[in-house]
């Protein structure tokens, strides 16, 4: 996760929360963390990277909705920074 930015992380938690969402529903889920708006321009580049990073799948829902799911190597990335945040924070 270290070649990640907060935002990109951020996004890859939300996909790994839910089953399938369209960028809109990770959009609508991030911008009730952040407290403000967040545009198009910023989303879905981030999520591009996440993609070509091979974290996260990008499907087709229908003509104009894609669903994002996090892959395996997302879900152990994930696994890695929780196991290395335990070493420092006791939750």
């Amino acid at each position: 996760m270290h070649d990640l930015t907060g935002f990109q992380r951020d996004l890859l938690y939300v996909i790994a929360g839910a089953d399938r969402p369209s960028g809109q529903t990770v959009k609508d889920e991030v911008e009730k963390y952040y407290s403000s708006e967040i545009n198009h321009g910023r989303l879905y580049p981030n999520l591009d990277t996440l993609v070509n990073k091979e974290l996260v799948e990008k499907g087709q829902l229908d003509r104009r909705t894609n669903y994002y799911a996090i892959t395996d190597d997302g879900r152990q990335r994930i696994d890695e920074r929780r196991e290395w945040e335990r070493q420092y924070v006791d939750v």
